[in-house]
């Protein structure tokens, strides 16, 4: 809605992400393993450009995460909008998306 661009709303993202530790759990490096730091820098970035659509928010996380990082081999991001404004008694609407 245009006064939700306006006066902003709040957001939840709950990240998930898969890939081969096997070298980290050895190595002790954080060179071997999911940069975590990067993980919350896209959420943080892609979240703060405005978008219609939940779905169009979470797929462009889960894009950037595919090609930002490469240790990466599952992804699964939840958008969640906390007190959407429609009509009835919902505390939250949320999409997934999985690649």
């Amino acid at each position: 809605m245009p006064e939700e661009t306006r006066i902003g709303s709040e957001y939840w993202v709950h990240l998930s992400v898969w890939g081969d530790l096997s070298v980290s759990c050895v190595s002790d490096s954080l060179q071997d393993t999911i940069d975590y730091v990067l993980l919350n820098r896209i959420v943080e970035e892609e979240m703060a450009i405005p978008a219609k659509l939940l779905e169009h928010v979470a797929y462009r996380i889960l894009q950037r995460i595919k090609r930002e990082e490469p240790k990466v081999q599952r992804v699964q991001v939840e958008v969640i909008k906390v007190c959407p404004p429609i009509n009835g008694d919902v505390q939250t609407v949320s999409i997934t998306l999985e690649e």
